[in-house]
């Protein structure tokens, strides 16, 4: 079952709970707020058996309290139509990619250029968000050619504004999927761990034997890294790098 159709279980499941409830004791329908709180725990809970991350359980609880705490508000509908058009297009369908918006920071970036060859090379960054990263990235090696895909709107809109002046630099709207690895010294993913098996297999069929696969945060399951960077920032990043071409 998707993320999405999960969520959607387990908010059902804990609102029939709470309307039964209610159904027992017509007093609670008073305390729309506790009841809210009561769904939302509920939810947490089948959404917690049905196994989805962990990271949606918070949103599970918040959910249904704040859709009354809202309803509460005297604003105009067309504010809720924005800020939904606005999440949208900065996540994007991260329900069906099971890949949040992470940004790779200033830190990152010079680890990721330490681990780039001394000579001219071709990097890609699969899922670039702001492309920050590799603006960085171009800007310390200007002999080397770089490309971004991002499918989020308003994230690509902004990585590839920003990257205008830079040469060497290049932003694509798209799904890095299709994108062919075989033509890339360096490969940069952070994604989740959702993807990687998918991740591991594309770049064991397309990318070249020396070839280098980093992929922040998220190592590939099963399969052993041939070097691990640990990153001097405050989230303690870690690299994990291989060369899957050669295996």
């Amino acid at each position: 079952m998707s993320p999405l159709r999960t969520a959607v279980v387990a908010q059902v499941a804990g609102g029939a709970i709470v309307l039964a409830g209610a159904a027992a004791l017509p007093a609670v329908l008073e305390r729309p707020l506790l009841l809210a709180a009561l769904q939302g725990g509920l939810a947490a809970v089948a959404a917690l058996r049905l196994g989805a991350p962990p990271w949606w359980l918070p949103i599970h609880l918040a959910f249904m309290p704040l859709v009354v705490l809202a309803s509460r508000l005297d604003l105009d509908p067309l504010w809720y139509l924005g800020a939904f058009l606005l999440t949208l297009a900065i996540f994007w369908r991260t329900d069906r990619s099971r890949v949040p918006l992470f940004l790779s920071n200033p830190a990152t970036a010079d680890a990721v250029a330490a681990l780039l060859p001394p000579g001219p090379c071709r990097v890609v960054d699969l899922g670039c968000g702001d492309g920050a990263l590799l603006r960085r990235l171009a800007r310390t090696r200007p002999d080397c050619r770089f490309l971004g895909i991002e499918h989020a709107p308003l994230p690509w809109a902004w990585a590839r504004l920003a990257a205008s002046a830079l040469p060497n630099c290049e932003i694509r709207y798209g799904d890095f999927w299709r994108q062919a690895l075989d033509a890339y010294e360096v490969v940069y993913a952070f994604l989740s761990p959702a993807p990687m098996p998918q991740l591991w297999a594309k770049a064991r069929r397309e990318m070249r034997s020396q070839a280098l696969l980093v992929s922040n945060s998220f190592p590939v399951p099963g399969a052993d890294a041939d070097l691990t960077v640990e990153v001097a920032d405050r989230r303690r990043t870690r690299l994990f790098c291989y060369r899957p071409g050669s295996q």
